[in-house]
């Protein structure tokens, strides 16, 4: 093998080696931030619990004051000994993780920015901004609205009125923790449906086409979330969707770009 092939070799693998370099650094400094921001939520967590995760169980959150239902309230019971410690550890957890993604994308973002071209560049911080806005407005909605609505109908209905429903700790962290992250992802359809657009796999045509087909799946998705006979609680969750939808049809181009002569 000739020298210059060992160079040109030697600086290959030099450079493979920066970047993974630089993603360990990226993946450290990510781990890092989760893990001090869990620390503190593991601190507060005590008065977190009862002020905002507890909030829905009571009368008087916001929503079932609009609704005129003052007497709602749920009953939370632990029937596992370890269980109040693995709630305390796991939901510091996940909402240090909720917290720390905008961190978390600025980190990837700051990865992947030295290989892109300027016009690649505004693109992205574009998508950082509207894709974290989005997710945390997602995660506002489930919180203050959906998993309310959800609650209030699981937590009344009787297949028997012998058999009372005492909810316990854990049921109740894994449908909260499950609903508001659900919302905060499905928040997210408009940004996928850019991303699909600027790749050219969709236009708008594909909006306009399966409408009908989309309003229907967009219920059904919405009964399942609540699953309640209730008009009004069914459009709560619907609403919201069909929004995004249509949303996401304006930030697709009505054409698919056209490839320029000569490139393949």
């Amino acid at each position: 093998m000739t020298p210059q092939k060992n160079d040109g070799t030697q600086l290959a693998e030099s450079g493979f080696w920066d970047h993974v370099d630089e993603l360990r650094g990226v993946l450290i400094k990510g781990a890092v931030t989760v893990l001090v921001l869990m620390l503190a939520l593991f601190y507060a967590m005590p008065g977190l619990f009862d002020t905002l995760i507890m909030a829905p169980c009571r009368s008087d959150f916001w929503l079932y004051r609009v609704l005129g239902d003052n007497d709602f309230t749920v009953n939370i019971v632990n029937i596992r000994l370890a269980s109040q410690f693995f709630i305390h550890v796991s939901t510091s957890f996940w909402l240090a993780l909720v917290f720390s993604c905008p961190v978390l994308f600025y980190l990837a973002w700051s990865f992947i920015c030295p290989a892109l071209y300027p016009h690649e560049k505004r693109s992205v911080r574009w998508v950082f901004v509207f894709g974290n806005f989005m997710f945390f407005l997602g995660i506002a909605l489930g919180y203050a609205v959906i998993f309310p609505v959800m609650l209030h109908f699981l937590a009344d209905y009787h297949i028997s009125e012998s058999v009372p429903n005492d909810i316990s700790l854990d049921s109740y962290m894994d449908n909260f923790i499950m609903m508001i992250f659900i919302m905060g992802v499905v928040f997210e359809m408009p940004l996928l449906a850019w991303l699909l657009g600027k790749l050219g796999l969709i236009t708008r045509k594909f909006f306009n086409t399966y409408r009908r087909q989309a309003i229907v799946i967009l219920l059904i998705a919405a009964a399942f979330i609540t699953p309640t006979s209730d008009p009004f609680t069914l459009m709560v969750v619907f609403v919201p969707l069909y929004m995004l939808w249509e949303f996401g049809a304006l930030l697709v181009p009505k054409n698919r770009p056209k490839i320029a002569e000569g490139t393949v």
